[in-house]
């Protein structure tokens, strides 16, 4: 794992020692990459590229980046793992594509810089299996590529500033560039009030992006003379796979499809868990981290180091869970129980950490299991991607509960929801109300197909007048599914899972300099779990069927089957006690409050509700302080 940065076209690049620029704005990823730096600059054409190691496969100078190919046409900047890459040596080696001075090391940098410069970016792209954000340097051409892995676990953002090209792996990076003007995007913002964090392309700032997943951008010189930007061209499309396998779904039966996801899943543990440094896994106990452990431990003959938290509340403690899956699995398991105090003191480093607005509240517990972990890895496997794929979140199951009941719709519902109302919001809070609402009028959707879009516009919060905002720049068209869980987990597939969960996992890890790599996020795994029939994913009341299945035959049932548990603090409470005081002293930015277009006496009625118990606001609380927060930093 690493950081890139860079710029081209620059105006500023004759008043300016870009080198001294480039490792300024390196040193500001120095979390993503402790062990190494570089730079390098043409100054024929005004590019700099730079770099931040974190050494992970071959630790010896030859992993040393920028990197040339051999050649010496490409040269590459590049952030995450090919975890195919021995695979794709050996293609290289069979067709005679080894460099004439052989290889200078065993890092996959070197092989997808000699793929690309054998069969070009694009074949590369479609052949590699991983995770990762990239920038080549074409000198025969004078183009550069971007490029972002398929899931979106990598980040990278991009955009022209004055006059200038920027790019790099954290919006840290590009705000010490003398070029940046950091003004906030106002569409973006708004997005972060409704949705809690802020949706690919947008990024907090006017005229800075980020890369779709599954995308690759190229800039040619007529691009730079001309301050554009071309649309991001897709090498891999989630929906495009999605309904290829609607269309042609998997045709074998329910064992069959259970020997096939044990394959991939063992597949795509084994790639992932090939590292120079130790390598560990995140254990939570529930079904998806259990598999991925269960399945490290038959791959290696030695003990595999696992890493939990429990939290101070027994409601949301899940460590006595995974301790009890150690145990039986036999890994070395390290525990640590968090205190309130420790959790507090993160609260004011979140904007530096995850660099803009973002308001998922288990950003806290992933920073601190993250920090843990680091202590005795430098890579931790996750259970991230099997929720979205597997049908895991327990709205899912609403959904085709939804849709089965239709015949309901003819109940007086509306007026059923006057009357619950009030006292919704009084006993549950705000949250449990909307939901209640949305529930109902789900209900009232006369078909499956009416019901899906409902959900996207609705359940997903992605509803007037932002839906507008978010489709048109994106580019991307879910398929509507008669099954309304698939279409479900799709949605957040395609947005929550990229921009809210690989960003809270991304940015917590890299900030104490730990890797991680999330096995359900092997594209040829996602592939196959969009072509399982729905029945095969969710069936009696339950989602993961055939994840759980497979987990049984290392697991005990009765270890791992209760209800799903999310990974959160106890923050309604926090904010009415420990962290009260800090909250009243933000929130009495009144001038702060209307420059992000707040009503500030309408977010003290807010406040004042939420701390005396009158209504439960956490989650509109938490981004408004969230907001704020990154603000002041």
């Amino acid at each position: 794992m690493c950081g890139i940065a860079g710029f081209i076209a620059c105006k500023y690049f004759s008043s300016i020692e870009p080198v001294s620029v480039i490792r300024q704005m390196t040193d500001a990823l120095m979390h993503r990459g402790p062990d190494d730096s570089g730079a390098w600059v043409d100054q024929n054409v005004g590019i700099t590229l730079g770099h931040r190691r974190l050494a992970v496969l071959d630790l010896s100078p030859a992993g040393h980046q920028p990197m040339f190919s051999a050649s010496g046409r490409y040269v590459l900047v590049f952030n995450g793992e090919i975890y195919n890459h021995l695979e794709l040596r050996l293609e290289l080696e069979k067709q005679n594509l080894v460099p004439e001075t052989g290889w200078r090391g065993h890092s996959d940098t070197e092989i997808l810089l000699e793929c690309i410069a054998a069969w070009g970016i694009e074949v590369a792209l479609e052949v590699t299996v991983g995770m990762f954000a990239l920038a080549l340097w074409d000198r025969q051409e004078k183009t550069l590529s971007l490029a972002r892995d398929r899931m979106g676990e990598k980040p990278l953002y991009y955009g022209w500033q004055n006059g200038c090209f920027l790019f790099s792996s954290e919006l840290k990076a590009m705000r010490v560039h003398p070029a940046f003007t950091g003004r906030i995007d106002s569409v973006a913002a708004n997005l972060f009030f409704h949705l809690g964090y802020i949706p690919t392309p947008f990024s907090i700032y006017e005229d800075i992006r980020k890369l779709i997943p599954g995308t690759c951008l190229k800039l040619t010189q007529k691009d730079f003379s001309a301050g554009c930007l071309p649309d991001p061209v897709p090498y891999w499309s989630l929906e495009m796979v999605a309904q290829r396998g609607w269309d042609k779904p998997f045709q074998g039966d329910f064992i069959e499809a259970q020997e096939e996801l044990e394959r991939l899943m063992l597949q795509a543990v084994k790639l992932q868990s090939v590292a120079d440094v130790p390598v560990g896994a995140f254990l939570s106990g529930g079904i998806d981290s259990s598999l991925v452990v269960a399945l490290m431990q038959t791959a290696t003959s030695s003990r595999v180091t696992t890493f939990s938290i429990g939290m101070p509340e027994e409601r949301l403690n899940e460590a006595h869970h995974a301790r009890k899956v150690a145990e039986h699995l036999g890994t070395d398991h390290v525990e640590h129980m968090i205190q309130p105090k420790e959790a507090l003191a993160i609260i004011p480093r979140l904007p530096e950490i995850w660099d803009e607005p973002f308001a998922d509240s288990s950003q806290i517990p992933t920073y601190l299991v993250c920090q843990l972990a680091r202590r005795q890895a430098t890579v931790a496997l996750s259970g991230d991607g099997g929720d979205e794929f597997f049908c895991g979140y327990n709205q899912y199951i609403l959904f085709e509960k939804f849709y089965k009941t239709r015949n309901l719709r003819l109940f007086p519902w509306d007026l059923m929801i006057k009357l619950l109302s009030p006292l919704l919001r009084t006993k549950k809070g705000e949250l449990f109300s909307r939901r209640v609402e949305a529930v109902i009028n789900a209900w009232k959707q006369p078909d499956g197909q009416k019901l899906n879009q409902y959900w996207m516009d609705m359940f997903r919060q992605v509803a007037t007048p932002f839906a507008d905002c978010i489709k048109a720049p994106v580019n991307r068209k879910i398929p509507v599914f008669p099954n309304v869980a698939s279409a479900a987990c799709l949605w957040d597939a395609a947005y929550y899972l990229p921009d809210d969960i690989l960003v809270k996992v991304d940015r917590a890890a890299m900030a104490v300099s730990l890797e991680t790599r999330a096995p359900f996020l092997d594209h040829r795994l996602t592939e196959f779990a969009l072509s399982l029939p729905p029945e095969y994913k969710l069936e009696g009341g339950r989602g993961k069927r055939v994840l759980r299945e497979v987990l049984f035959r290392y697991v005990p049932k009765p270890m791992v089957e209760r209800p799903k548990m999310g990974f959160s603090i106890p923050l309604s409470s926090w904010l009415r006690s420990e962290l009260r005081p800090w909250a009243e002293e933000l929130l009495s930015r009144k001038d702060c409050l209307e420059e992000l277009g707040l009503d500030a006496p309408g977010v003290h009625c807010l406040w004042q509700e939420h701390v005396t118990r009158h209504r439960n606001h956490t989650e509109r609380i938490w981004n408004i302080l969230s907001i704020l927060l990154w603000k002041r930093f």
